[in-house]
């Protein structure tokens, strides 16, 4: 198995010691271990409601609970159509939730440090964490606690646009990079639309108590969800498909019919809730053209840069050169 990398202070780069609870600094900085996770930062910040968010329906994305190849799928058009790339690499996964690809990369032979911002790592240890070619951490993208250059492949997917700043975001992930190594990441296009009604939802959330959220979009997927499965079932029909088209544009909740018709009601009807809180309870959303996107990895020196409208608007590879 491919070794894990040295942990270090994010505060002064330097190795950290392992104690039974903790990991200590040569300067004196401590960082808690709790639930078999090293913690590197005090609370979840600006991203404490995805932390619920993934603890609550923390299976409901991964490919061994859908019975779907969903994440696998989007993770391999990601890699270049080829998950080969991560077998036997060190891998590190930078916004990991609750590891719905992180089942995938150690299913394709890759050694995984997975860590996130929020407390979803306690959904990813529940999920994956009895595997050993898995370390999980919860951590700052923008302060990692690794030395730069350590590893094979770095993949952040679906969180670069709820960061407060995608580019120092990118560019600490192109640090983690060993010469020769693919980052892969993705982030929101410029063309992604936000329904009136679901802008009115996200300022009335982001204004009430973190724990308020999750009830308060249930409730308005299960009132809205037999106008939508209605609408579904009435398909067949033409005048009702373009029914279907306009209240699709007009409701705030999140629905993936077309998009994943081979998913069980059951399951559509929990990415119903989740997409819908996870998109209406972001701080960040920013938006990124596809240009902005090679213009950023280029800067950054990296090659083989290969930019794509796909997925959830803009999915981009590229390559840290070898030494000369």
């Amino acid at each position: 198995m491919t070794s894990f990398p040295q942990t270090a202070c994010p505060v002064h780069n330097l190795p950290l010691a392992e104690r039974p609870d903790s990991l200590l600094c040569p300067e004196g900085c401590s960082y808690p271990i709790k639930g078999g996770v090293p913690r590197f930062v005090a609370t979840d910040g600006y991203v404490s409601r995805f932390g619920f968010q993934w603890n609550t329906f923390a299976k409901s994305q991964l490919d061994s609970y859908t019975g779907q190849p969903v994440s696998r799928d989007r993770l391999q058009r990601l890699c270049g159509g080829d998950l080969s790339v991560l077998k036997d690499k060190l891998v590190l996964e930078a916004g990991c939730g609750a590891g719905r690809f992180t089942e995938v990369i150690l299913n394709a032979g890759g050694t995984v440090v997975a860590m996130d911002l929020s407390s979803a790592v306690e959904a990813n240890q529940a999920n994956n964490g009895a595997n050993p070619s898995l370390q999980i951490h919860q951590a700052d993208i923008e302060k990692l606690p690794y030395a730069p250059g350590q590893f094979d492949v770095v993949i952040c997917v679906g969180v670069l646009q709820a960061t407060p700043d995608p580019e120092r975001a990118i560019a600490a992930l192109a640090a983690q990079l060993k010469p020769g190594g693919l980052l892969v990441i993705d982030h929101y296009g410029m063309d992604y639309t936000l329904a009136e009604s679901r802008r009115v939802l996200r300022k009335m959330l982001l204004a009430l108590p973190d724990s308020w959220s999750i009830p308060v979009v249930r409730a308005v997927v299960n009132t809205l969800w037999p106008i939508h499965r209605m609408f579904w079932h009435l398909r067949a029909f033409p005048i009702m498909v373009r029914l279907r088209e306009r209240f699709v544009k007009l409701s705030p909740v999140l629905d993936y019919h077309t998009i994943y018709p081979q998913l069980p009601p059951h399951i559509l009807h929990e990415w119903a809730i989740l997409d819908t809180h996870d998109n209406t309870t972001d701080h960040f959303k920013h938006l990124r053209a596809p240009e902005d996107t090679r213009r950023t990895l280029e800067t950054l020196g990296l090659e083989g840069i290969v930019v794509e409208r796909a997925g959830n608007g803009v999915e981009a590879r590229a390559v840290r050169p070898t030494a000369a």
